[in-house]
């Protein structure tokens, strides 16, 4: 199913001000590592928001998704403040892990050693 404009426009909305409110908030940088959002889907009713984050050398990746999603009210609360008037009612945020940025790793890893045990 594709995404309304209207679908479209609430999720660069919520990403731009999320990313802001991670910056601010000190949740961008957890553990050693760098916590950035990689997607913003929102359903078509616009009363969820589900933010794929993306966690780049961070070793324990689910604690510090938990951390997050232990601030999501603080951080609705946040983007609540700042898009009032853009939006009729604030969506509910749900956190998922996106997982793509250790698949690449992966792959490249496994095509790096197809390359080294090629016969030549």
């Amino acid at each position: 199913m594709t995404e309304s404009k209207r679908q479209k426009q609430v999720a660069g909305l919520v990403m731009k001000e999320l990313n802001d409110i991670f910056l601010r908030m000190g949740l961008n940088m957890t553990g050693g590592g760098m916590v950035s959002i990689s997607t913003v889907k929102i359903t078509p009713d616009l009363y969820e928001a589900r933010i794929y984050l993306s966690f780049f050398k961070v070793e324990a990746k689910e604690a510090a998704l938990e951390k997050i999603k232990d601030r999501s009210g603080e951080i609705r609360g946040e983007l609540g403040k700042r898009v009032r008037h853009q939006l009729r009612s604030i969506p509910h945020l749900t956190f998922y892990l996106d997982d793509t940025l250790d698949y690449v790793f992966k792959m490249e890893a496994l095509l790096d050693n197809i390359k080294k045990n090629k016969p030549e």
